[in-house]
């Protein structure tokens, strides 16, 4: 076991250590640098800011990327990308010379420069933080011309077919959908294009489906009338003409723009916008509303580039090593991972699970996928909740407490469909969320089951992995709750949403229990969570511990909350009281958590016994009944047979939760080492997509518990970190407090714990 040492001694040695040896480290030492051209968009590089996404690259001695926006979601809630751009210089200084391209962290844009006999070029590729914006500023040492091509593949309709469909909400059900074409015009101004949700949309066919039509008009529905797209524009551009072409697997339409005259400075700028309207024309006054703020182009870059030097000021981990082998890899890629979450900081609608604003040409991802760059495997309004916490459960360590809001806006949004599903199907109270839930918050249309048996519960998904799958809201109730805990955020407004979603669980079991029988309660007064499902791999549960932890952390924390009206204490109260304790069994003579009291089959490769370990946080370091998690986790035979790093798997965070260091290493080595491709942290595609955002925030979870943990009031510093990792970091933990650390050669050579008083409840935990 770990043992602390004298905390007020050691403080005190370490502020004489840093006082005379601190070496510092840059973000910039983990920037990607490219010596070389691209082959295909699957060797792109991330860059965005605010909620754009660029994959950049060059290839064939041309500039090209993609371009995605947050909540850019089709008739068929595929989440769309809003085209490719394609950019050439002439004289050509890509062509036998030297090249460089570098993502260049500190301020989030990329740079590159390519140099031969005839010219050399600067590109700087960059997105504004604060307006949907992305730039491309050109500067060449002579005048040259360039030629800007926005190319679209959705020129015309096009028919989804087979595994095709699995990029929206369809998946494997539904006959003749077509993603229908974009307007696509030029003009003075330059080239427009816009992609309108027009007629019946997925949403309408869902509600049908799940005989909800007669409270439709009482639904909130994001996908009619959404109008997204932008405008390629630059001062030095004149429209040139009309293009075909084969990009991968895809036809595309080019629409050209030409230099007006050489120059040796270009500017391009793709304005985008993104909203439900009644008309495009009322779109184009809001797109033009954007293009009027766009003046002051050097003071809009100097306010991204403060935004991106506070970011990184915010936060980081940084493992130092000589040689930049799996170990330093880690660092890296950590910080990788967070920058590319941080390219959707402000987006309406969350960051996805299954890639992100970074998806590429999907046949680079499997061979048999020869379909368009929209595509992504697990849908794009489809907000798979298990994959989705993990995205955001990182930013409270990281204090990205303002990038959290995206996540439980997404819930608030959705929250009066969720209390209509419970009202309508079975007359009770409570938000019923579901765990593959639509970004308008029913349940996703296959998922839904399309061959149920008659008189079956229109309420129920009839569907094996998901039913009873509830408590995953569960864990974003928590975070909400941590930010108060953290930030002493006002989180007034969301507790309505955490009131509602424990509403259903008590109001529900209840209403099922007297479907069975004449009690609502067992025989110590304590709900019946039964049937239930522990995540999607103990079905038709009774008593899931995974429920029960998430059930009792949630109330707990909700009691503490300032922000809990006073009058409605005694409710939560009570009904902490009447949450069963959590199952335990026994396997060669050791005490462990049973997943459930008793369930009916195994249908998944999840471990959900081990989430009262994380997320729930009732095991762990320094807390009671650490050697029954450990048990857990050794002997369970499930838990070993599932394990892998792969993916969302968890085996990272639960082995450095529980001071299980050598696991926790190589676990940890083995989830944030390089992904295989170009870019090293695209992650997949696992179980669902490139770039992989739950593995990277699985990861990033596990990095984040070796080194700072918490119970009550104590700060657990290195509790599953090998003291032979020379490591500084930068995180937040509660009650406002920041710690900035650094260990070198097996010691603390700085630590600073902001508020100081804070000082006191630091423990050290190295072994």
């Amino acid at each position: 076991m770990n043992t602390p040492l004298n905390t007020a001694f050691l403080i005190s040695a370490i502020f004489l250590l840093s006082f005379f040896d601190v070496r510092g480290q840059s973000v910039a030492d983990y920037n990607i640098v490219w010596e070389s051209q691209s082959n295909n968009s699957s060797e792109s590089m991330p860059c965005g800011g605010g909620d754009i996404g660029l994959n950049v690259w060059v290839e064939n001695d041309e500039l090209l990327f993609y371009i995605s926006k947050s909540g850019a979601f089709d008739e068929n809630n595929t989440l769309l990308k809003l085209g490719r751009m394609r950019i050439g210089i002439t004289p050509n200084p890509f062509t036998d010379g030297s090249f460089r391209q570098e993502l260049n962290l500190k301020d989030g844009n990329i740079v590159i420069i390519a140099e031969n006999d005839q010219i050399k070029a600067e590109l700087d590729i960059w997105v504004d933080v604060f307006s949907p914006v992305a730039h491309v500023d050109i500067n060449t040492s002579i005048p040259s011309e360039i030629e800007v091509g926005y190319e679209s593949w959705r020129y015309k309709d096009r028919s989804l077919e087979g595994r095709a469909k699995f990029a929206s909400s369809y998946k494997w059900r539904g006959k003749n959908v077509v993603t229908s074409k974009d307007t696509i015009y030029t003009s003075d101004r330059g080239v427009t294009f816009a992609h309108l949700n027009g007629g019946e949309t997925i949403f309408n066919l869902t509600v049908d489906d799940q005989q909800l039509t007669p409270i439709k008009d009482q639904l909130y529905d994001p996908l009619s009338n959404r109008i997204f797209g932008g405008l390629v524009t630059g001062s030095n551009l004149k429209i040139g003409g009309i293009y075909e072409g084969v990009y991968m697997d895809t036809d595309f339409k080019g629409w050209k723009q030409i230099s007006k005259e050489p120059s040796k400075s270009h500017n391009v700028s793709v304005i985008l916008h993104n909203e439900q309207l009644p008309s495009l024309s009322e779109w184009n006054n809001q797109l033009q509303k954007i293009i009027d703020t766009q003046s002051n182009a050097k003071k809009l870059k100097k306010n991204t580039c403060n935004w991106w030097n506070d970011y990184w000021d915010r936060s980081h981990i940084r493992i130092d090593r000589e040689e930049q082998d799996s170990v330093w890899q880690v660092g890296r890629n950590y910080q990788l991972f967070r920058y590319m979450l941080g390219c959707n900081a402000y987006g309406e609608w969350p960051t996805k699970f299954n890639g992100g604003l970074f998806t590429y040409d999907p046949s680079s991802v499997d061979s048999i996928y020869k379909f368009t760059p929209d595509h992504r495997n697990w849908g794009g309004g489809t907000h798979t909740a298990q994959n989705q916490r993990l995205v955001y459960f990182p930013m409270l360590r990281s204090g990205d407490f303002d990038m959290m809001i995206p996540q439980f806006e997404f819930y608030l949004r959705i929250l009066k469909n969720a209390e209509l599903r419970s009202q309508y199907y079975w007359g009770h109270n409570g938000a019923c969320f579901t765990e593959q839930i639509e970004n308008f918050g029913l349940p996703n249309y296959a998922e839904y089951g399309s061959k149920r048996p008659e008189n079956y519960d229109p309420g129920m998904q009839y569907n094996a992995w998901l039913e009873y799958q509830w408590d995953t809201v569960l864990e974003f109730c928590l975070m909400i709750l941590e930010t108060e805990t953290y930030a002493d955020k006002d989180i007034s407004k969301y507790i309505p949403l955490i009131e509602s979603s424990l509403t259903f669980f008590n109001e529900h079991y209840q209403y099922l229990a007297s479907k069975r029988g004449t009690k609502l309660l067992d025989q110590n007064g304590d709900l019946i969570l039964y049937p239930g499902s522990a995540c999607e791999t103990y079905k038709m549960t009774y008593n899931a511990s995974a429920t029960i932890a998430g059930l009792q952390v949630v109330l707990t924390r909700l009691l503490k909350s300032r922000y809990l009206p006073a009058d409605h204490r005694n409710t939560w109260s009570d009904m902490l009281d009447q949450i069963p304790g959590i199952p335990y069994r026994k396997i060669e003579n050791k005490v462990l958590i049973s997943p459930a009291i008793h369930w009916e089959r195994i249908n998944n490769t999840e471990a959900p016994q081990l989430y009262p370990v994380y997320p729930w946080g009732l095991f762990g370091v320094g807390k009671p009944g650490l050697d029954t998690a450990i048990n857990t986790y050794r002997y369970d035979q499930d838990v070993q047979k599932f394990k892998t790093h792969i993916g969302w798997k968890q085996y990272s965070i639960w082995a450095a939760r529980l001071g299980m260091v050598y696991e926790a290493v190589e676990l940890t080595t083995l989830k944030l080492q390089d992904s295989g491709r170009r870019f090293p942290s695209f992650w997949g595609p696992g179980f669902d997509w490139i770039p992989d955002h739950n593995w990277g925030g699985s990861g990033a979870l596990g990095l984040q518990e070796m080194l700072l943990q918490t119970t009550d009031d104590q700060l657990l510093l290195f509790p599953s970190w090998p003291k032979e990792w020379d490591v500084q970091f930068k995180l937040h933990a509660p009650f406002n407090t920041i710690i900035e650390c650094e260990l070198k050669e097996g010691k603390i050579s700085k630590l600073q714990v902001t508020p100081k008083e804070r000082e006191k409840d630091i423990k050290i935990l190295l072994q």
